[in-house]
């Protein structure tokens, strides 16, 4: 039997007229957004601020983990034209100074899409506005790591998702815990002032010691922007939600994230990777120390 629902996941519909202009940009440029494919609780405060999560290289994941909501299947090599200056124009439209990227992952790519998130990045930089762009990738390694990291996003962003001991359970054989690590590590070392960024989602079954210890790893990775949030089972065909965690647990983990020496930590029930929280705190950063 699931938890009792708390009374702050009973979240307002989106509405707006800010909310339906970033609906007809994204959908008048043939994109996908990670805030409608992954049903994210925020898309109504976050679209209302004229931002959006941009889900580049199609909408079919080559892997699907249990929490996710993400359409799974073989694209088959396929990928959406020209999507890196569809991308930009919509970043335009919307008068972005701050996009965030993410993907599918596609095992059916030789680069996995690496190419593309360099393409997307590079066409931003093109843009007279240049806004900060943040990716959030896969679990690229090397070769295909580098290439999107040479394209020199503010904020390179690879999420662990759950605990250690959870891992093999909730997310795709091929997302290993140690894995995982090493992306973030091979990005905190690769040169550049991009920011590295990761997330651990609470309620899936982990102890406290646990999501400790991943704060601790992720710490010694070099991950300086911490985001902790809520799970929330997307549909009754995924992974149950196994408790609710209270404001003052995550307000508690904040403060040990602080003094573990992460730069910024996000932390709240609907929490997501690409709060504005954080991106306030990204665009601090960035008008103090420029690239």
């Amino acid at each position: 039997m699931q938890p009792r629902k708390p009374t702050w996941l009973k979240a307002p519909l989106p509405t707006g007229e800010r909310y339906q202009a970033v609906r007809r940009v994204v959908s008048g440029q043939q994109l996908h957004t990670v805030c409608e494919e992954a049903r994210c609780p925020n898309i109504g405060e976050c679209w209302n601020c004229g931002t959006a999560t941009f889900l580049i290289l199609g909408d079919t994941c080559t892997r699907g983990c249990a929490f996710c909501a993400v359409t799974r299947g073989n694209p088959k090599g396929a990928l959406p034209p020209d999507e890196p200056a569809r991308l930009a124009e919509a970043a335009t439209a919307m008068g972005l100074d701050y996009v965030v990227i993410t993907s599918v992952t596609r095992d059916d790519l030789p680069d996995g899409g690496a190419g593309i998130f360099a393409g997307c990045i590079s066409a931003l930089a093109e843009l007279p506005a240049k806004p900060l762009v943040e990716v959030l990738t896969p679990d690229y390694q090397d070769d295909d790591l580098r290439c999107v990291l040479d394209a020199r996003p503010a904020v390179f962003a690879h999420n662990v998702e759950v605990v250690e001991r959870l891992a093999p359970a909730l997310r795709h054989p091929a997302f290993t815990y140690a894995r995982s690590l090493h992306t973030l590590q091979q990005a905190a070392r690769h040169p550049g002032d991009h920011a590295v960024k990761s997330s651990i989602m609470l309620g899936a079954g982990e102890t406290l010691d646990e999501v400790r210890q991943t704060m601790r790893d992720l710490r010694d990775s070099g991950v300086q922007i911490l985001v902790l949030g809520q799970y929330l089972q997307p549909t009754q065909q995924h992974a149950p939600v196994r408790s609710f965690i209270p404001p003052e647990t995550f307000d508690a983990l904040a403060a040990t994230g602080k003094e573990m020496g992460f730069e910024y930590v996000a932390a709240g029930p609907l929490v997501r990777t690409s709060y504005r929280a954080a991106e306030a705190y990204v665009q601090r950063r960035f008008a103090r120390h420029p690239a």
